[in-house]
Order: structure tokens, then sequence, then C-alpha cells
């Protein structure tokens, strides 16, 4: 086997090469350009052959300074797995330094296991990352008017000074002005923490409540709105998550179908950590494609609470002063 420098005689046969390289890119986020000729005239392009037929190819971009920007690796099926794109890129490399460029960058798609597989074998790393969205819901989101998100957590415990003592150590740490903090008397067995930060922004609420259960040894339980339009809860134990629920799993854009099944409540795991009863779990946690096909949003998070046995699950940290014996505290 030969690698050599493709010219301007090798367009045929490179164009042939391109052509089947994409076939079998179907799952690429975005379609590979059609073949021009420019591809061999005005890049590195190197082809390996055996026996004097072409076998794979490979093209290396380097418009950009300091890097060569390697693309369309391509070997025949049946010359794979004998080290013909790893000569292939060993050539191609030695083309980039000698053009005097200190680095060497691809992209390769998240589906293609074996090109991962040999990229991470020569030593590549992760140095960026290309997303995609399909526009349609890309605009869905973007237009969405944003609602109120509101929500509370709740430590199993007795224990208030405790909680106390882990809302005023780490709550300062939070980013955002805020109008304090507000923790319950125990009630049913959980001590309910509102905070005005945490409150409006779901993310927050979930650091706070993580770090609560990690500092207190307890179990601990968000639950909220988000956006006037999803419900959801996450359970804790000992500063880890063991359960979650999102009302509709792909509100804020499509999951991968594993991701989906983890955002639907697990009743056993619930009922084991809350004491709630496995079949009300079921029949109030459902979920579904639009919040249009739930109960609206208000009225879901308030059978939520009920049916985990959680008091003062239903609102948020503006509606906290009104419960008996809650105390404030400053930021």
């Amino acid at each position: 086997m030969t690698v050599r420098r493709a010219g301007s005689g090798d367009v045929d046969l490179a164009r042939a090469l391109w052509e089947r390289f994409v076939e079998e890119t179907a799952y690429t986020p975005y379609p590979p350009a059609p073949f021009e000729p420019t591809l061999v005239t005005d890049h590195v392009a190197l082809v390996a052959e055996e026996d004097g037929e072409a076998v794979g190819i490979v093209y290396a971009n380097l418009a950009s300074p300091g890097f060569g920007f390697v693309f369309g690796l391509y070997v025949e099926p049946a010359s794979r797995r004998r080290g013909i794109a790893t000569a292939l890129m060993r050539e191609v490399a030695s083309a980039i330094r000698e053009d005097g460029r200190e680095h060497l960058v691809l992209s390769v798609d998240t589906e293609n296991a074996a090109a991962r597989a040999l990229y991470a074998r020569l030593g590549f790393v992760d140095a960026a990352r290309t997303l995609r969205s399909d526009v349609s819901g890309l605009m869905s989101r973007l237009t969405r008017p944003a609602g109120r998100s509101f929500g509370s957590i709740h430590i199993q415990t007795d224990d208030v000074s405790a909680v106390e003592r882990a809302v005023r150590e780490f709550v300062p740490r939070l980013p955002g002005r805020s109008r304090g903090s507000i923790v319950t008397p125990p009630r049913h067995g959980w001590v309910a923490v509102y905070d005005d930060v945490a409150d409006r922004d779901p993310r927050q609420l979930r650091v706070l409540a993580q770090e609560l259960s990690n500092r207190t040894g307890a179990v601990a339980l968000t639950l909220g709105v988000e956006e006037s339009s999803v419900v959801r809860f996450i359970l804790f134990e000992r500063g880890s998550v063991v359960d979650e629920y999102l009302s509709v799993p792909e509100y804020y854009g499509p999951m991968p179908p594993g991701d989906v099944i983890a955002l639907a409540a697990n009743p056993r795991v619930t009922a084991r950590l809350t004491g709630a009863d496995p079949a009300a779990v079921r029949r109030v946690a459902g979920q579904a494609s639009s919040p249009a096909d739930l109960p609206p949003p208000a009225e879901l998070v308030a059978q939520v609470a009920a049916a985990l046995n959680v008091e003062g699950g239903a609102h948020g940290w503006a509606d906290a002063p009104e419960i008996a014996g809650a105390h404030r505290i400053e930021r």
C-alpha cells in the first residue's frame, strides 16, 4: 500500500470516492458539500493505493494559519481494518507539519464510533463541539413567552437548626440579588426551604437542594413549576439524584430516548424515599408531549405535592411568609 499526493488528473477518481463517502454519512448533522474539483486542486489531497487501485483518500485545508483542518477521510469498506486510515493520517500530518503548521484539527460525527475510536487511539482530544437543532423547534423555543418559575425544597428531617445552618452557609454563594430565604417548621416530617433566587431559577433550585441534601445527609426534594408550563420534581439522597420527573420531557428540546425515560418518575423509588403511595405517584405524575395535554401546571404541582405528602409544595417564595412559624433568613 502506498500513499501519494493527488493532482488534477485524479479529479474523477476523487469524485467517485467522495460520492461513496457521502453515501455513508447519512447520520451526519449536515450533509457534506457536493464534490468540486477544487477539493483536489486547492487542498492537500492524499490517495492510498493498493496494486494500483485507489482504496482511500483524505483532504486537508491549510487556509487557516497555525493549523491544518483534516476532512473527508474515507477508506473503501473492503480495505478497512488494515491500517490504511492510519497511514493516510500519518501522511497528512506530515504534509501539515512540512507546511509549518503546529496543529491538526478535524471534526467527527458523534455516531461514527469507528472514526471516533481511530482518532482517540491517535491521541485526539475534544476541543470543541458542533451542535444542531431543527429550525422550527428552535424558533418555537426562542419565541415562546417566558413564564414564571417557582419552586420549593423539602428536607426530610425534624432538625430545623441543621437545615438553617446549611442554608446560612451555602445560600450566600448563589448568584444574583436575593430577598432572603425562609425555613419552615417540620410538617409531616419535612422541613421546607424557600429561597428568592432559587425560586426564580430552576437551576439554582437544583443546586441548593443538592447541597442541602449533601450537608444534612437527608433526603431532599425539589418541587416546582418552570416557565408557567411544566412541573418538575427531583429527589436527592445524600446529595445524589435518585429520581426525577418532568411533565413534558422534551419541553426544552429534543432528547435521546434514554434521557426521556430518565425523566419519568419511578414510583417505587419515590415511595421508598417519601413514603408516598406508588399508585398515587403513578396516577398524578403523567407526561405528555405538550403542556396543553396535561392539567394546568398550578393544578398538577398541587396534585404531585399531595401524592408525595409534602405540605407547601404547590407554591414558592412569595407565599412562604404566610406559613405559621416560618423563619426568615436574610442573605
